[in-house]
């Protein structure tokens, strides 16, 4: 699975917040009186929707856009996220203010936002990406990313490396391409090539699956493209920030395709 910067955050490449049943949790209780909150946003039922809310303790931003919304099941369940996302904020940033004022600290407010947008809309497929953004009172905001295909005819969302046999295989057939790629935009950034056999943690190669992986079209009929995102603190610091790439589908990657879903790629470029 791949790592991905998300409201889970540490070093924002861990893959552990990406779930198929993302059922609301009930937020912690909390000591702080209601804040007084400005709050606004479309009533689902289906067109696109953004959420924005802010109280004395923290900013929420929270987004779809029209083509997610229009399908029921996926409202749900990015609604679910939202809910989730909101609770976990509201709790993290109650118990903020509470350590802030217990050791006479000021408190800076926290933050969380996600914008889902369209990849690829295709006739059996949605292909999503989200740019997310956290604040919870450091040095600065931590951002990231995630991504989800939603397969029209099972109703169901997926992560786009599920479609392939293995992590394994679609890294065989790309990684090399990837490593030579992120070290050529190293190099423009950084003003030096990487030192060839370095270990270095951020000279390493990044494995496929540890990247944010998403899945395009060209033509708007099948996927053939493939959408590589390494958020800060995976390939490279923070000041460095995001690398991303843009890979036709080859044959060869074509071949790392489920038998099932081979229908839904081209290798025509």
């Amino acid at each position: 699975m791949r790592r991905e910067i998300s409201l889970c955050m540490l070093l924002l490449a861990l893959p552990a917040c990406w779930q198929a049943d993302d059922t609301p949790q009930t937020p912690a209780p909390t000591a702080t009186p209601t804040p007084t909150a400005t709050i606004t946003g479309d009533v689902p039922g289906g067109g696109a929707r953004q959420v924005s809310e802010e109280t004395d303790t923290f900013l929420f931003e929270y987004s779809y856009p029209k083509a997610a919304g229009d399908v029921p099941e996926l409202a749900v369940w990015l609604d679910q996220r939202l809910a989730r996302t909101r609770a976990s904020l509201a709790a993290d940033s109650a118990r903020g203010l509470a350590e802030a004022r217990g050791d006479g600290f000021p408190y800076n407010k926290y933050s969380s936002s996600a914008e889902w947008e369209v990849v690829a809309d295709l006739p059996g497929w949605l292909s999503l990406s989200a740019q997310l953004s956290e604040y919870s009172g450091g040095a600065h905001p931590n951002y990231g990313y995630d991504t989800m295909v939603w397969d029209k005819a099972r109703k169901l969302p997926l992560e786009p490396i599920a479609l392939f046999t293995s992590a394994a295989a679609l890294d065989a057939a790309l990684g090399e391409q990837l490593c030579e790629a992120l070290n050529a935009e190293r190099t423009k950034r950084r003003g030096e090539p990487v030192a060839e056999g370095s270990d270095e943690l951020f000279d390493a190669c990044v494995k496929v699956d540890e990247t944010n992986l998403l899945l395009g079209s060209r033509r708007g009929t099948h996927f053939d493209r493939i959408g590589i995102q390494i958020a800060p603190y995976l390939a490279g610091p923070y000041a460095e920030g995001t690398y991303e790439f843009t890979f036709p589908i080859t044959p060869e990657l074509l071949a790392t395709v489920k038998p099932e879903y081979r229908e839904a790629f081209s290798g025509r470029n």
